[in-house]
C-alpha cells in the first residue's frame, strides 16, 4: 500500500522541481493525484514542466509552479504561503533542489557559497518553513530531503559539494529525531540518496545515459518502493554499484575513525589493497 501522506488530494511541494529526480518525483506525485507545486528558477523551465505533470496527472489533480530561490528563506516563506492559499497546506514536501558548479578546496569562494546556500540551506530553509504548518494539519505527512553516497563516503573531487550533502545527511537525522519525538506527529522525514543517475546535473555534456547510470524514473520508483516500506535511508543502487558494495564502502568509511585510518583512505595507495580485500567480503 502506498505511504497514507500519498493518497489523492494531498499536496506535494518539489523543490528543484522542473527537471531530473524531482521532475520524476513531481510528476509520480500527480499520478497519484496530488496537487503539485513545482519550485525552480526558471520561467520557461516551469511552464514546461507544469506541462509534462499534467499530461501524466489523475484526473482531480492540480499543478502550479512558483519560480522560487530556496537559498533566501523570504522566498521559501512566500513558496510556503502561496501554497498555503491554493491548497490549504502541504502534506509532502521534497527539498530535492542542488546545483553542482565543482569545487576544490581553495577555488572560488563563490562555487562554496552557493552550494552550500542552495545544497545545504535550502534543505534547512524548507524543512523549517513548511514543516510547522504541515505538523499542525494533523494528517499523515512526509519529507523527503535528496542527499548524496557523496556525503557519507565524501569522496576527492569536490569537497563543497560533499560538505553540503554531509549537512543534509545530519539535518535530516535530526528532524526525524524530532519528529517521532513530537507527540501526535504524524510526519516523517526520509533521507533519499541517489546512485549514478543521469541528469542535467550529472550529465556534464553527455547526450546518451551512461550504462552505468539508473534513470530518474528508477530512481523516483526505488524511493517510492522503499517509502511504501518506511525506510529512512533510502540506499539507491545503479546499473554498477549494488547495495553491498555501498555498504563495504560505507562500513570502510567509517572505519577510518574506528581504525584510526589516515581520512579517505579507500583513496590512499597504502590502503588501496586491502580497501579492494573488504569490498569484496560479505556480511
Amino acid at each position: 500500500m502506498p505511504h497514507s501522506a500519498l493518497q489523492p488530494g494531498s499536496v506535494a511541494v518539489v523543490t528543484g522541481g522542473a527537471s531530473g529526480i524531482g521532475l520524476s518525483a513531481a510528476i509520480r506525485f500527480a499520478r497519484l493525484g496530488l496537487h503539485v507545486c513545482v519550485a525552480d528558477l526558471g520561467a520557461a523551465r516551469l511552464a514546461h514542466a507544469a506541462g509534462v505533470i499534467q499530461n501524466d496527472a489523475a484526473a482531480g489533480a492540480q499543478i502550479m509552479t512558483l519560480e522560487t530561490d530556496v537559498s533566501q528563506a523570504d522566498e521559501v516563506a512566500r513558496l510556503e504561503e502561496a501554497v498555503r492559499e491554493r491548497f490549504g497546506g502541504t502534506d509532502v514536501l521534497m527539498n530535492n533542489a542542488a546545483v553542482q558548479p565543482g569545487s576544490s578546496l581553495f577555488g572560488p569562494q563563490e562555487n562554496w557559497q552557493r552550494v552550500l546556500d542552495v545544497n545545504l540551506w535550502g534543505v534547512i530553509h524548507g524543512s523549517q518553513i513548511f514543516v510547522p504548518g504541515m505538523l499542525a494539519r494533523k494528517r499523515p505527512g512526509l519529507v523527503i530531503n535528496t542527499g548524496s553516497k557523496q556525503g557519507i563516503t565524501t569522496p576527492p573531487g569536490d569537497p563543497a559539494y560533499n560538505v553540503a550533502k554531509a549537512g543534509v545527511k545530519a539535518f535530516t537525522e535530526a528532524l526525524e529525531h524530532e519528529l517521532r519525538n513530537t507527540p501526535d506527529a504524524q510526519v516523517t522525514a526520509h533521507l533519499l540518496i541517489p546512485g549514478f543517475v543521469f541528469t542535467g546535473l550529472t550529465a556534464r555534456g553527455r547526450l546518451d545515459k551512461p550504462a552505468a547510470a539508473w534513470t530518474a524514473e528508477q530512481t523516483v520508483d526505488f524511493m517510492f518502493e522503499r517509502l511504501e516500506a518506511g525506510d529512512f535511508y533510502i540506499l539507491c543502487p545503479d546499473n554498477d554499484v549494488p547495495r553491498a558494495l555501498d555498504e563495504r564502502r560505507i562500513l570502510w568509511a567509517a572505519g577510518d575513525i574506528v581504525e584510526n585510518r589516515p581520512p579517505l583512505s579507500r583513496w590512499h595507495p597504502d590502503y588501496a589493497s586491502a580497501f579492494e580485500a573488504f569490498s569484496k567480503q560479505k556480511g
